[in-house]
């Protein structure tokens, strides 16, 4: 069997995508007849077909002798038995605490679309990421064509289950089991939009969308989209004009994704029972003593996992952690924390990606309110982008191609 990752790729990427419309079909047909159910009643028969995807398009990137030559070096190894290093630790640290191995396990959950950040990486550095990521971009217009005629219909029609949206119905969640994961997932698809040129209608369907759902970190997310964008078409000279008013900015949409009239939620300030008075709880209850601080108090004990399978507060130190950087201070310490921060940072130093700044940003500002890496498919979407970014480098294969993917010819003469 003759494989060429540059057609079956993106293929497999928008078929594990394309899997989040399944796994919530029961859920979802609760919604639409007005019955909310909670998270933990997903058909995880279903959910089970992206772990399956995922494991398939692992297998083929094993089989795939480039991809399998690329994945195999030095410096990919010697990064990844550092993190393992470090995981592997925190898991005994675990345990050592106590918690039942179960635990620890779903505080793995961060690393479970890891190795599409290593098969976007090794793409990049064979040259064929800006290929791939079009092709990909044109299969995800068809799912983005799915969600907005229901997202449509639910805003609409919809019982207003989670709130109501600005056109009258229940705030819309598409094929997701809530309108907060639909609104990330449309605001990720307008940041895969964004970086493929001739893409910028699908850029604001996507953003329309994830303003149409009512989450304030969609809204935030999707509004950062737009001003790179915006950013971007600006001459040299003039970006100083966009640059200086972008704190205050930044406040105005903080205050606008916090209003009942956009999100749709009678609690919509983040300040009164919501995800900071829920930080402050977390800070002045678990953390004890300077291993508490430096390792964390619990790996896992903040995953949505933990809650499904044992409640809510079965273990000391339990919490529902929203953010992901409290996940990882939970889960890995403050070394943890930093060290992921690093990582962001390095990535917008190694990389000579034209929109590094726009992707490293993204998912900075993504998982302050939000567990992203927690979350399917904004995970898998995001993992795989963050590859491509950290994959063109100045030693990668012909970097000119991936700084303008359509300036070097048309994408229907690559591979036939």
């Amino acid at each position: 069997m003759l494989l060429r990752f540059e057609k079956d790729l993106p293929v497999l990427l928008i078929a594990l995508v394309s899997a989040s419309t399944v796994a919530s079909l029961p859920q979802v047909e609760s919604a639409w007849s007005g019955v909310k159910e909670v998270y933990g009643e997903q058909d995880f028969g279903l959910r089970i077909l992206r772990e399956l995807m995922l494991v398939v398009l692992v297998a083929y990137a094993f089989f795939e002798p480039r991809l399998r030559r690329g994945a195999m070096t030095s410096s990919v190894l010697a990064f990844l038995s550092a993190v393992a290093t470090y995981v592997l630790f925190e898991v005994g640290y675990a345990l050592y605490l106590d918690l039942p191995l179960v635990v620890p396990m779903a505080g793995l959950r961060v690393f479970e679309y890891l190795p599409l950040a290593l098969i976007g990486f090794v793409v990049s550095r064979l040259g064929e990421g800006s290929y791939v990521i079009y092709k990909f971009a044109q299969y995800l217009r068809y799912y983005i064509a799915l969600q907005a005629v229901l997202a449509i219909a639910q805003a609409l029609w919809a019982p207003p289950l989670f709130g109501v949206s600005f056109l009258g119905g229940g705030r819309p969640f598409g094929t997701f089991v809530s309108p907060n994961l639909f609104g990330a997932t449309m605001a990720t698809c307008a940041l895969l939009f964004a970086l493929v040129p001739g893409m910028r209608n699908w850029v604001a369907v996507s953003v329309f969308l994830a303003l149409l759902s009512g989450s304030r970190t969609a809204f935030i997310s999707s509004l950062l989209v737009v001003f790179f964008q915006v950013y971007a078409l600006l001459r040299s000279r003039d970006r100083w004009a966009l640059v200086m008013p972008a704190p205050i900015l930044a406040v105005g949409a903080l205050l606008l994704a916090s209003s009942p009239l956009l999100s749709g939620r009678d609690d919509a300030n983040p300040t009164e029972d919501g995800r900071i008075d829920l930080w402050q709880r977390v800070f002045a209850s678990s953390i004890h003593d300077p291993m508490d601080l430096l390792f964390g108090w619990g790996l896992g004990l903040s995953s949505n996992t933990i809650n499904i399978l044992f409640g809510a507060e079965h273990f000391p130190g339990q919490f529902d952690s929203d953010s992901l950087y409290l996940f990882l201070l939970n889960g890995y310490g403050l070394i943890g924390l930093l060290a992921y921060l690093g990582f962001l940072w390095a990535a917008t130093r190694m990389s000579v990606h034209p929109k590094r700044g726009l992707v490293v940003m993204f998912i900075f500002v993504a998982g302050l309110t939000f567990n992203m890496w927690e979350y399917f498919p904004q995970n898998a979407m995001l993992m795989f982008l963050l590859g491509l970014v950290l994959g063109t480098g100045s030693n990668s294969a012909p970097v000119a191609a991936t700084a303008s993917p359509i300036a070097s010819g048309p994408y229907h003469q690559r591979p036939s």
